[in-house]
């Protein structure tokens, strides 16, 4: 090989090293930036999948310049898929605003078109309406900023923003309410102020924690001082007067749980005052006791009208009482003449009879005269009891005694051309009521009998035991269980359905003017209703009428009448001789009195009248008795006459004697302790042994 060629062959063969030298190179450059691209592919990579799965919505835009230069829209160059999720709205990476919500194109073009332009980021909350969902916003400039593009991040925020607006709305509710509430509390408070009822409340310390005006008024005129609030009831009652303590022991009950309603009177003289008070403990939340409070009401008016009306009640019973009495004159008046006259014949027979010498023959004669008379002072004693005008309490009462001792009243009450039948259960109930009442509901019914009844007819009072269940109690406003029926019928003439209606409505009566008040009925049904029955009356015109008490039952037996006294001629006394007083006006009831004080051994000093027997005694020692009738002429009755010895005779015994009944003598007040009543007619027995009682004690 020629020197030229082997020359050419080291060229060419450094050309190929220096070839592969560069070769090699390039393989290193190139792997290198391999490396470098795979490092940016991982590093995209995860970007991507934080872009895939980040939480926020996440989206680039690029605006859309119109004809004129200005942004009319703007594409979705990317959305993560929180996009959808956060937004509600699909597929929108390639698609323009317009595209995707045309209606909002404008709003959102303006907001982030802001932020293109100027590159200051903002954060907003708004709501996508197409979606109804609120978005809380963070938009910042993709530079370089001539590409146009802004990177948007944003997260739904409607359940926080809807819950925000709810709070805002109760918010503005719960100021509304307080605000009305706050307006009614002052309504409230104002009209409480203002109320004429006195309203106060108290803590459980007994502190005052409200007062309104009209208590203050009330309590500066009672008690001549205000309340304040937080003051303490224990020491403003402090006073030991009855009104103090009375209202602290009120207060003490509603303190200690007890709602009630008491009627109460407060101040003195005139300015004396009741009050309808109405306590009541206050309570928490959790039923836990705060206080009391209390609500009083002048009710002065309404008591005095009731206690007028009582007047007025009282006044009318006993007219009604002494209407029937008038209407029973022409009858006593007969019977009382007729037993009158039997005592003055038996009388006169006696005394022909001693002339003549026959002795044997006036004891029979004198027993008539003495039978005469006892059943004339029952009669008057029957009368006295009926038009007595004092109010009588209730008692267990033995209806069938009571209508036995009418019998003879109401016979000669209806007349002889009226047959009176009497009829009761063996076992009849006691009842708890007002006897004199009852008698004159049944002698007023009586009456109403005979006025019904044309000519001739009967009447018949019945008394039975009855038990009324739920389906007979009810039609007649009564409650089930054992009640007394009283029944009064007749076989008069009966009433037609229109009277019968008005039968118990006061002041309506079918009588003529001037004989009858129309206020019987009206206050038997009064008196049978406030004894806890009721009354019912059955009438068939042409055929008569039935009126049907009904009384409850009462569970205690009547008491015993008492058992007659025998009339014998009282016997001596064993005790000692004793000094007695007697006033009497009347000369033979004097010489009786004294006669068997002398035979029961005791010494009698009879005077006319109380002026007499006080000149008497004025320098006497003090007697063991008083006997003096109630009434007495010369100015002084027998209640002052007793009051005047006993205050010159501490404790001297006083029998009182009347030809009223036994109310007479405690018209002046009641019967102090040592004095007794004893009414006219008596027997002798009767004084010896009342006498005797009285000196005995």
């Amino acid at each position: 090989m020629s020197l030229r060629s082997h020359s050419e062959s080291h060229d060419q063969l450094h050309t190929l090293r220096e070839a592969l030298d560069q070769e090699r190179d390039r393989n290193a450059c190139l792997t290198r930036e391999l490396g470098q691209l795979r490092e940016q592919v991982r590093e995209a990579e995860r970007y991507r999948f934080l872009f895939e799965t980040m939480e926020e919505g996440f989206c680039i835009i690029q605006f859309i310049a119109g004809a004129d230069g200005r942004w009319v829209d703007y594409h979705h160059l990317m959305a993560n898929p929180a996009y959808c999720r956060h937004a509600g709205l699909p597929d929108v990476v390639g698609r323009t605003l317009r595209e995707v919500i045309p209606d909002e194109a404008d709003i959102w073009l303006e907001r982030f078109g802001h932020v293109a332009r100027t590159g200051e980021p903002i954060y907003f909350e708004h709501e996508l309406y197409a979606t109804n969902r609120y978005l809380g916003l963070a938009a910042i400039r993709v530079e370089p900023a001539e590409h146009h593009q802004v990177a948007v991040i944003f997260r739904d925020v409607t359940a926080r923003k809807r819950a925000e607006m709810a709070l805002q709305v109760l918010n503005t509710q719960l100021e509304q309410r307080i605000e009305q509430a706050l307006a009614e509390r002052k309504v409230f408070a104002d009209l409480i102020d203002a109320s004429v009822a006195c309203v106060q409340v108290v803590d459980r310390q007994m502190r005052w924690q409200a007062i309104n005006a009209a208590t203050r008024v009330e309590f500066q005129r009672i008690f001549a001082f205000q309340p304040e609030i937080v003051a303490p009831l224990s020491v403003e009652f402090a006073a030991a007067t009855d009104d103090c303590q009375r209202s602290l022991a009120l207060w003490r009950r509603a303190l200690a749980g007890e709602a009630f309603m008491t009627i109460e009177a407060f101040g003195q003289g005139d300015g004396r005052r009741h009050y309808e008070m109405r306590f009541a403990p206050l309570l928490g939340s959790g039923d836990d006791p705060l206080g009391a409070y209390l609500f009083a009401y002048d009710v002065t008016e309404r008591i005095e009208e009731q206690q007028r009306l009582a007047h007025a009640e009282h006044a009318l019973r006993q007219a009604q009482k002494m209407e029937a009495v008038g209407q029973l004159t022409g009858g006593v008046a007969h019977d009382f003449n007729n037993l009158l006259g039997g005592i003055l014949g038996a009388l006169d027979l006696a005394g022909q009879r001693l002339q003549q010498q026959r002795h044997d023959a006036v004891p029979p004669l004198l027993g008539n005269a003495q039978d005469a008379a006892q059943r004339a002072a029952s009669l008057v004693h029957r009368l006295l009891a009926f038009s007595r005008q004092q109010t009588l309490l209730p008692e267990p009462t033995a209806v069938t005694a009571l209508v036995d001792g009418m019998r003879d009243l109401i016979a000669r009450s209806v007349g002889p051309h009226i047959e009176v039948y009497c009829q009761s259960d063996d076992d009849l109930w006691t009842v708890r009521i007002d006897p004199p009442q009852l008698e004159s509901a049944l002698l007023n019914l009586c009456i109403n009998a005979r006025d019904a009844i044309v000519a001739s007819g009967t009447v018949s009072i019945t008394c039975h035991n009855v038990a009324l269940d739920e389906h007979q109690a009810a039609p007649l406003d009564l409650s089930p269980g054992q009640y007394v029926r009283i029944s009064v019928s007749d076989t008069g003439r009966g009433m037609d359905p229109q009277v019968l209606a008005r039968a118990v409505d006061p002041f309506f009566t079918t009588k003529p003017l001037g004989q009858g008040t129309g206020l019987g009925l009206s206050m038997i049904f009064g008196f049978v209703r406030q004894s806890g029955g009721q009354i019912k009356i059955d009438s068939i015109l042409g055929q008569g009428t039935c009126v049907n008490l009904y009384l409850p039952r009462h569970h205690s037996a009547a008491p015993r009448m008492p058992a007659p006294i025998d009339a014998a001629i009282p016997v001596p006394s064993a005790q000692a001789a004793r000094h007695v007083v007697v006033v009497e006006d009347e000369v033979a009831m004097r010489v009786v009195i004294g006669e068997v004080l002398e035979d029961l051994g005791h010494q009698a000093q009879m005077y006319e009248n109380g002026p007499q027997v006080l000149a008497a005694l004025q320098a006497s020692t003090a007697p063991d008795l008083l006997i003096s009738d109630v009434g007495l002429p010369g100015g002084l009755n027998g209640r002052q006459v007793a009051g005047a010895l006993r205050l010159r005779y501490p404790g001297l015994k006083v029998l009182f004697v009347t030809g009223y009944d036994e109310t007479a003598a405690l018209r002046d007040g009641a019967l102090e302790e040592g004095m007794s009543v004893l009414t006219k007619p008596f027997s002798l027995k009767q004084l010896a042994t009342r006498v005797n009682r009285m000196l005995q004690d």
